[in-house]
């Protein structure tokens, strides 16, 4: 029999509607039921694409005796981390706080206020490894709870007290300038993995965001080794098995430091970010690779991730079945010698193995492989390596797929959006900006409708329940004004400044400081507030960026003045842990350049459009338009004729503008950084 979750839109939810366990949604009504019958609430935070989230669901949560006792002793509440990240956010940092490490699923009791006072992630069904088993942990929770009452209390009422107490420090004392930058540099240059790129050691992330910092710094400064450390960290991943070497798209992470193995999920967020990051590489140094990832990647997006209703969905599973029919990992993307030849046969499979450095004892589990290039092939016959890929392409699509998580993400959306509109441009693939159009008119449609505020997730064309947070308007805001530029179509630039409003008017506290829920959200234990990157922008640098861009688009002082102030926050954090600020980096990057504001007077996707939309200068705003009504589409255009009836290209940073020109090489010089 289906429990509570049956009714919701998350399909991570939906996966445990028919779970023995009495589940309820995050809602009042839980925590009244909990006050109720006088049990504690036990919380369980996951994802669709998790593998462990999987694992104890299938051990515990599946266990008609399990399943029993939770019901008996607690209200279990489920939360999908990806729709309500407020409540991820706050109970992480408490788990994070108490445990020194935190991750999923998560695994929290509350009282029936809502207060925590024990933590975990993953609980086996039998003690492990030092760790209890997770019935062991329920029966030690009901003994305190109904044993030392008092004492739970205190902890409870003691971590919310820390959780309260940890204001946030943001710099208050001006924007980052040039010696934060550089500072923000020389720790990246130490984190640097001089031989496999990237920063860090296992696991290892794909640094998207710091990759665009070091692109952004390059273009404005010059700096050769900011440029290495980018392109070198970029071959290094589109040459390793963190990169579908057959379907394109990226994986969420190498459990290496070698980018060989990947944890084999693949999330839309890194994919749009990566595919951004790829396109900007090749603007800047014309690499072949660089473009055909970029492409690769878009058309990744496309063909797996969009939905009927032209959004684009969550993620793909890590799992799939394999040959014998159990679910694992990685099971539909990685080969052994023997598969290669029954798809190729011996002569090609030879090759293959060669290329992709697929190895007889393997270098994933169970003798098998996963496709990379090592490089050490030599010169190798182009049609030959199309030829092979698209034979395994083919078999492997025979193989049963992993799951795909459909919901529906406002920000992540925002961020392929961009990706897409930009590349779809570069690379003349009107399709992508056609894509991107979709997928911001169903957020237009859908995620705003009626209510003019966002809504964070949705799924099937239907609106889900939460309302946005911060990252949503701010990432939704810099996909449209990505798509103003390319399209030059001003009702995005209309439509960004209506989701920046709420920014101002929402989210925004005193000194410049944000917040990752509005004014008038839920009140939870504590208002998140996290302006480090993670695997996708903070809230607060994507607002900062897309605030940023509009007040150029505009000038608007008071959009200006509200990037500035939270990018106070770059000047405190970049020096001290670049790794975790990238985007506010890139966007100070912008603020130091100007950006610049480039007003094209002429056809959109014509030449000195096209060359403007190619400039490499940090955070640079392009508007195009020709016609009387251009000026009403974007302020940028007003009073900018036409020289000697020839398209015409005004340049302006800190209140000057250079002359106007006709010429897209003299435009380019301008731009180039």
């Amino acid at each position: 029999m289906a429990n509570r979750l049956a009714q919701t839109t998350s399909p991570y939810l939906l996966q445990h509607a028919d779970n023995p366990v009495d589940w309820w949604p995050w809602s009042p009504e839980a925590f009244e039921e909990a006050r109720k019958r006088d049990v504690p609430v036990l919380l369980s935070v996951g994802y669709a694409s998790c593998h462990w989230c999987h694992v104890m669901a299938h051990e515990s949560f599946e266990d008609d005796d399990t399943a029993a006792y939770l019901n008996a002793h607690f209200v279990p509440v489920k939360v999908d981390r990806e729709e309500r990240p407020d409540v991820d956010a706050v109970y992480m940092e408490a788990v994070q706080a108490a445990t020194g490490h935190g991750g999923w699923p998560m695994t929290v009791f509350l009282t029936p206020d809502a207060e925590p006072f024990y933590f975990g992630t993953y609980f086996p069904p039998e003690p492990r490894h030092g760790s209890p088993s997770f019935q062991q942990v329920l029966e030690g929770v009901t003994a305190a709870w109904t044993d030392r009452r008092d004492e739970v209390a205190e902890v409870a009422g003691r971590i919310v007290a820390d959780l309260a107490g940890r204001s946030l420090v943001h710099g208050g004392d001006g924007v980052p300038g040039e010696s934060e930058v550089a500072q923000a540099l020389l720790g990246l240059t130490r984190e640097y993995d001089e031989q496999h790129g990237g920063f860090g050691g296992a696991p290892k992330f794909p640094p998207a965001m710091v990759v665009e910092f070091l692109l952004r710094h390059h273009a404005r400064t010059g700096a050769e080794g900011a440029l290495q450390m980018a392109a070198d960290t970029c071959t290094a991943m589109a040459r390793g098995g963190i990169y579908d070497q057959l379907g394109g798209g990226f994986a969420r992470y190498s459990v290496d430091r070698e980018w060989i193995v990947p944890h084999f999920e693949k999330m839309l967020y890194d994919n749009a970010l990566l595919c951004r990051v790829y396109a900007h590489l090749w603007r800047t140094t014309g690499s072949d690779e660089a473009r055909r990832i970029a492409l690769e990647t878009a058309d990744f997006m496309v063909r797996e991730l969009r939905t009927a209703e032209g959004g684009f969905a969550s993620a793909l599973d890590a799992d799939s079945e394999d040959a014998e029919g159990r679910h694992v990992e990685g099971a539909f993307y990685v080969w052994t010698p023997e598969q290669l030849r029954d798809v190729l046969g011996e002569d090609d499979a030879a090759f293959a193995a060669a290329y992709f450095g697929v190895t007889e004892e393997g270098t994933f589990e169970e003798g098998a492989s996963v496709l990379r290039l090592p490089g050490d092939a030599g010169p190798v016959d182009a049609a030959r390596v199309a030829g092979v890929r698209a034979r395994l392409l083919a078999a492997r699509d025979e193989r049963p797929h992993p799951g795909r998580d459909d919901k529906v993400v406002a920000a992540w959306n925002g961020l392929a959006i961009a990706a897409l509109a930009e590349t779809g441009a570069y690379f003349d693939r009107p399709d992508l900006v056609e894509r991107a159009t979709e997928a911001a008119d169903l957020l237009v449609r859908v995620h705003l409708g009626e209510v003019a505020r966002l809504t964070r997730t949705s799924k099937d064309g239907r609106a889900g329940d939460n309302a946005g947070v911060l990252e949503d308007y701010g990432d939704v805001a810099e996909g449209f004004l990505t798509l103003a530029a390319v399209t030059g179509e001003g009702a995005w630039l209309e439509f960004a400044g209506f989701l920046l409003d709420i920014v101002l008017e929402q989210f925004t506290g005193e000194g410049g400081q944000l917040y990752d829920t509005a004014h008038d959200a839920e009140q939870l234990i504590r208002r998140p507030q996290d302006p480090t990157d993670s695997a996708t922008p903070s809230g607060w640098t994507a607002a900062a960026g897309a605030l940023l861009s509009y007040a150029a688009y505009t000038g608007s002082e008071a959009h200006r003045t509200a990037a500035e102030g939270a990018l106070g926050v770059v000047k405190a954090l970049g020096p001290r842990v670049p790794r975790f600020v990238g985007w506010g980096l890139a966007v100070a990057e912008a603020l130091l350049d100007g950006p610049r504001e480039v007003a094209v007077a002429g056809p959109v996707g014509g030449e000195l459009h096209r060359t403007a939309l190619l400039g490499r200068a940090p955070g640079a705003v392009v508007a195009a338009g020709e016609g009387p009504g251009a000026g009403a589409e974007f302020p940028l255009l007003v009073d900018r004729p036409l020289l000697g009836g020839e398209p015409t290209a005004y340049v302006c940073r800190h209140f000057v503008c250079d002359a106007p020109t006709t010429d897209a090489g003299e435009l380019a010089a301008k731009l180039g950084g």
